[in-house]
This record gives structure tokens, sequence and C-alpha cells, in this order.
């Protein structure tokens, strides 16, 4: 038994580095002038695909992810973790997208360029735009089933995927038949490190015509590891998808406006360490609506 799995990821900006300039004047993400990194529920969701790679000999992971050309650092970092195809969705038809128009892009990739699948996965959210909408989206243009917030992939068939996923107050057991697609949480999958081995095979691994200053010159490769592998680049012609459902032209949602908040504190009260004083404290926050 042996499954074709899709694993969608995302480059996103590093939010414990926000600077002033995090946000454009059109409220779109200024990508350029913050940190990138893996976004890390994705991390997850890429380990559940190849623990099951791992669980199923002849399972093949396929790693996707739509963005700028920089988005290959993910890819490559995909592939030193054990992925054993990827590839990038690029093309400045995509910029600005909100959460329709990328999983319209991501549902043509899958349908048009990959095509067989019995699995896709990803993470249950991206630390960016914290909606956690993508994963459903897709799922619902491909017309397939899905299960979410899972932790736990409890059995799989030729058919049929149990899965254990988390909810308020506890966690249910979920049964789908294939295919399905599965958004993951950070409670399960811990990811596993990048392979010395695979970083040797595919250090060169690239985009034709694409510097991603990705430095790497402290791997040394031997020829006999084989050929360089050439990252497949997907643009809006290639994945079938009409432009006018891409992009900010396929985006229904607007940013009216955008404000700096910067937290001042006017005044400082020293709570005393008794339970009178503590209890106070938490009148007062109620009051204030601080807690409720």
């Amino acid at each position: 038994m042996k499954f074709d799995i899709v694993v969608l990821v995302k480059q996103v900006p590093d939010t414990q580095n926000i600077t002033g300039q995090a946000m454009k004047e059109d409220g779109t993400v200024n990508r350029s002038a913050l940190p990138a990194i893996f976004n890390p529920e994705d991390l997850h969701a890429l380990e559940a695909a190849l623990t099951l790679k791992d669980r199923y000999p002849g399972t093949i992971v396929t790693v996707l992810t739509m963005g700028p050309p920089a988005a290959v650092q993910v890819l490559k970092d995909a592939l030193y973790r054990g992925a054993d195809k990827v590839a990038l969705i690029s093309d400045k038809r995509f910029a600005g997208a909100d959460t329709l128009a990328t999983s319209y892009a991501l549902k043509s990739a899958i349908v048009n360029k990959v095509r067989r699948f019995d699995l896709v996965i990803c993470g249950r959210q991206a630390i960016d735009g914290d909606t956690a909408q993508v994963g459903p989206q897709t799922a619902e243009k491909l017309g397939i089933n899905q299960i979410t917030y899972v932790s736990d992939i409890k059995e799989i068939t030729e058919k049929t995927i149990t899965c254990r996923r988390t909810i308020e107050g506890g966690y249910e057991i979920v049964k789908s038949p294939l295919p399905c697609l599965l958004t993951v949480t950070d409670e399960g999958f811990m990811p596993r490190p990048p392979s010395v081995k695979l970083m040797m095979a595919n250090k060169n691994a690239s985009i034709a015509g694409i510097d991603d200053k990705y430095d790497e010159s402290y791997i040394e490769t031997a020829k006999k590891l084989g050929k360089t592998l050439l990252i497949e680049l997907w643009d809006v012609e290639v994945i079938g998808a009409d432009p006018g459902q891409c992009g900010l032209a396929g985006s229904p949602t607007k940013v009216k406006k955008i404000e700096s908040v910067v937290l001042k504190s006017s005044e400082m009260k020293n709570i005393p360490p008794t339970e009178e004083g503590i209890s106070q404290m938490i009148h007062e926050l109620i009051i204030d609506h601080t807690l409720g």
C-alpha cells in the first residue's frame, strides 16, 4: 500500500521580528522588509506526510508553495527533510492574494499539474494571516472531504483515513473516504531535522534563472551524488488558472485601514502579594473588561 500526498506550505514573515515597514500603503504585507521563515505549523504537516512515507514505502510526497521566488527556500528545506518532489507557484499576477484567490491557485495547481493525489495536508494556519481558511477553502474547491485540527492519524487504508482532531474541551475520532484534505495542528508530528545526506544531495536544487540567495557554501557535494534537481516553477498559464481569479484581481478582501498600535503604560500600581491584593487586582481587571 502506498499513497500520493500533497503538502501545502508557506514562507511567512517572522512575526518575532516585525519592523515599522511591515505593511505597504495598499494594505498588503511588505515581505521584502521582513525576515522570512518556514510557517511553523506547515512543518508539522510535512512531518505528518513524511511519517506516512516512512510507514508505507513507495509513498510520494509532493510539496507546493505559492509565493515570490525567495519562497524556494522552504521547498529546499522540504527536500532536506525528505520530500520527493517540490514546485513553486509563482507569478506577479498572484501578488496580493487573499485566502480565496490563494486557495483557487492551489486547487488549480493540484488538479492540473499534480493530478493524482490521495491526501492533501497543510498546517492549521499561517502565522502571518492567522485565518485558518486556505486549507478548508482548497478542500471545498477540490470537492473533497476535509478533517481539520488533526493531531494524530490513527489509521489509513486504500480507501479511508481515520484521524484524531482537537475540539474545544477534548478531541474526537473522525473517519473519511479518500481523497481527503487534512489541516494539522502543532500538537503532534514533531518535525524532524533536515538530513545531512539529503542536504548534500539537494544543495544545488534551484529554479533556472532565479538567484534565491540561499547560502550553503559550507556543504561540499561529490559529483557522484547525482544530477542537480531542478525545482519546477508554475505560473498562471502552467496551472491553468484564470488570471481574473488570482492575486488582487480575484481577492474580494480589501484592507480599509491600517493603524500602528503602540502600547504605553500610563500609570503603575503596586499590588501587595496577598490574597486580598490579588483579589482586588482581578476585580479591577474584570471591571475594565481586560478579563471577562
